[in-house]
């Protein structure tokens, strides 16, 4: 099944806006937002968009790689460079070349890497590691990170000439919490991958265990989100997730202290009104009209505050 950005909130349509205006256009472009955001899929988004569709599309994660050999993946070296180095090997670049390139966690990337990198941005060229020979390439750039780059630059830790060449189009993902509307959405799309998956073609949710899914503050993110509704899918008896099919910091999160501070954290008044109407609605045994009723709203407003949908 091929992975799509889901949701219709005004800030994911800003997302999707931009990823439409970016595509076309050979532009480097810096994706930002917290892990489990989507990053790497709104790059392949822009991708599969462009120009450069069906030309070769390499993806690399910058942290997943020690520095000493990210340097030879994506630069490629020659045979003898290094200990271990027994023969030529083309790097990302090369490999890439006429298509599109994807760096995620740029910002764990080592000085030195940056250095060659802000080489290839500016002269589309470069040497492989114990090379002489200049290999020029032609590819797009994309770069994504969970840090703040500015931060690290004022830490030394990232070099500012290197971010404006990467920074000419910034596509921020917010995190889930700040798009709760968005999670039926979502939520409907993993059920219709895991039906497959488990060979469970009933399988749906219940409006209650929904509510309990838009009063969570997922801190990680749709990425979180999956894995509930996998697990879900999979331990649930019955063709309908109920709440007791989450695990138990779903069902009950962290109780908020004196100090206004959860999960070291600070919750929106927003997020505060949601939890408090999720309580209700539990309370009322999952009946909206009977809990709208409990909090003098009507219907509607309560729909609103739980981050749902309206009904048709």
């Amino acid at each position: 099944m091929k992975k799509k950005i889901i949701g219709s909130s005004k800030a994911i349509s800003s997302v999707l806006d931009l990823v439409s205006k970016v595509a076309g256009n050979d532009v480097t472009v810096l994706i930002t937002g917290e892990s489990g955001t989507g990053k790497e899929m709104v790059a392949t988004a822009i991708n599969s968009e462009s120009q450069r569709r069906n030309k070769p599309y390499l993806k690399m994660n910058c942290a997943a790689i020690p520095s000493e050999l990210l340097e030879s993946q994506l630069f490629g070296h020659e045979r003898g460079a290094f200990t271990g180095a027994i023969s030529r090997q083309e790097g990302c670049f090369e490999r890439a070349n006429g298509g599109s390139l994807f760096l995620d966690e740029i910002g764990d990337m080592s000085m030195m890497t940056q250095t060659k990198l802000l080489r290839v941005l500016q002269e589309q060229e470069f040497e492989r590691i114990g090379g002489s020979n200049t290999i020029k390439v032609d590819v797009r750039i994309m770069a994504a990170t969970n840090k703040s780059l500015l931060e690290e630059i004022k830490k030394g830790r990232f070099r500012e000439d290197l971010y404006y060449r990467l920074n000419v189009v910034e596509i921020h993902i917010p995190p889930l919490r700040e798009r709760i509307e968005d999670i039926p959405e979502i939520v409907d799309s993993f059920l219709d991958e895991f039906k497959e998956k488990y060979n469970k073609p009933d399988i749906g949710i219940s409006s209650n265990a929904m509510s309990v899914l838009t009063a969570y503050s997922w801190p990680g993110n749709v990425r979180e989100l999956r894995n509930v509704i996998e697990r879900a899918t999979v331990l649930s008896r019955s063709t309908v997730i109920e709440a007791d099919d989450f695990p138990e910091k779903i069902r009950k999160p962290s109780k908020l202290g004196d100090d206004g501070i959860v999960e070291d954290r600070i919750y929106t008044m927003a997020e505060m009104e949601r939890m408090y109407a999720q309580k209700v609605l539990e309370y009322a045994g999952g009946n909206k009209l009977k809990a709208a009723r409990l909090l003098d709203i009507d219907p509607k407003t309560l729909r609103t505050k739980l981050g749902l949908k309206a009904e048709s």
